[in-house]
């Protein structure tokens, strides 16, 4: 009889709210699952991710090293992956016939290429175990009493439930978290984790377009640095380099309000002194050739031209006619350029909000708040974040899916 029969309703259907409601679905088949949806759109972030292909996960199979990609939430997430890590992820989704490949950086697609198949298999489950799915829902407040919840949509519908998971997702403001902290719980601030530097006006965004396989990029006066691909745009600079450090330092940077400086290490396996002593080298064996014609470092052309016109360097002068100023410009240049940031630009694709739930309220090994009985929490609404690489979906999938373990096994049978 249904009347007996619990209820979970699940707020949000993205990665972590889709993949809680198919589980929990699935491993007790009597629980009533209706997933709300305030959009029109399922799944929207799954779809844009990775450039539409869907960076399901990292190739990463340990949780020490896992946990190191989370500027926010590494030891929570420590207790979490020991119930659901990569290998389970992975092994997941190889049962429903998608089969996950690894690219050189680490990070995990489809082998078809696309974000549809990871939908399609969402969906198919959602199908498969009777998930009720509703769009265009938008929860605008969230009661507890007498053991039961009590949920007010935007269009003045009322539900009731048994169970509820809140996974919609990072909101950018405080103010969007009202409804939660009525429920008694407090909120990290939320500020934007992963985003692009904006140099408005420097020379270096004429070079739009050229990437730099590996540089390393500090911000002056903190012990932020990062190293890998940093790709220059019109606008500043973008590229993994630039959003790890984007993650790592999103809460200093918004202290700041974005205004800050690097210092681009053009050649990190180069100080200075080595790159100085390479010099004596380079000038005796180049002497007749022209400087800014022969690029030693496999830097980019546009890049070299540009090192070099920025040191004062003539472009007709050779190796062996630089004076000892000019080198020392360019050695600093290539090794410690410094650069004034005015702003950013969210990286729209992998967009992350840092903040939300604090931790402390969320019981790991259920996802259960500690406030609010049979409340649960899963993805980015909690105050967890990743850097890019599939990191933030193994979040959402591993927090939905204990979700959905802790509810199954709450949930008395069915009489």
């Amino acid at each position: 009889m249904s009347g007996n029969k619990k209820r979970l309703v699940v707020i949000g259907g993205g990665a972590a709210g889709f993949f809680c409601a198919v589980n929990a679905a699935r491993l007790h088949p009597s629980l009533e699952v209706t997933l709300l949806e305030k959009t029109s759109k399922l799944l929207s972030k799954v779809r844009v991710s990775g450039g539409g292909r869907c960076n399901v996960t990292h190739s990463c199979f340990s949780i020490p090293d896992m946990v190191r990609h989370y500027p926010r939430g590494g030891n929570f997430l420590k207790k979490a992956f020991h119930q659901f890590f990569t290998t389970d992820t992975i092994q997941w989704y190889s049962e429903r016939g998608v089969k996950l490949k690894t690219e050189e950086d680490g990070r995990m697609f489809p082998v078809t290429n696309t974000s549809q198949t990871i939908i399609d298999c969402l969906l198919r489950e959602a199908n498969k175990y009777g998930v009720d799915i509703r769009m265009n829902s938008d929860v605008k407040s969230l009661k507890y009493e007498q053991e039961a919840f009590t949920l007010e949509l935007s269009d003045l519908r009322m539900l009731t439930a048994d169970y509820v998971v809140i996974a919609c997702g990072g909101f950018a403001k405080l103010a969007q978290f009202g409804w939660l902290q009525q429920l008694g719980h407090t909120i990290a601030e939320p500020v934007p984790s992963l985003f692009t530097f904006n140099m408005p006006g420097n020379a270096i965004t004429q070079l739009m377009g050229v990437s730099v396989p590996d540089a390393q990029v500090k911000i002056t006066g903190s012990n932020l640095l990062a190293k890998g691909p940093l790709l220059i745009t019109h606008w500043g600079m973008s590229g993994p380099a630039v959003l790890r450090l984007s993650a790592w330092g999103a809460r200093q940077l918004a202290t700041g309000n974005y205004q800050f400086a690097i210092i681009v290490n053009w050649l990190p396996d180069y100080n200075e002194n080595t790159l100085r002593e390479q010099f004596q080298q380079l000038r005796f064996d180049l002497a007749a050739q022209k400087i800014v014609n022969r690029n030693p470092f496999n830097l980019p052309q546009r890049l070299w031209q540009y090192l070099v016109e920025q040191s004062g360097i003539q472009e007709e002068k050779r190796w062996a006619d630089v004076s000892a100023k000019e080198q020392n410009k360019l050695i600093a240049n290539c090794c410690a350029q410094e650069f004034k940031v005015q702003g950013k630009t969210t990286f729209k694709e992998e967009f992350v909000t840092a903040g939300g739930i604090q931790l402390a309220e969320v019981d790991a090994n259920t996802m259960q708040s500690k406030i609010v009985p049979h409340l649960y929490f899963a993805g980015e609404i909690l105050d967890i974040d990743g850097i890019t690489g599939g990191f933030n979906f193994q979040n959402a999938w591993t927090s939905g899916f204990i979700a959905a373990k802790a509810i199954a096994a709450d949930v008395k049978p069915a009489i």
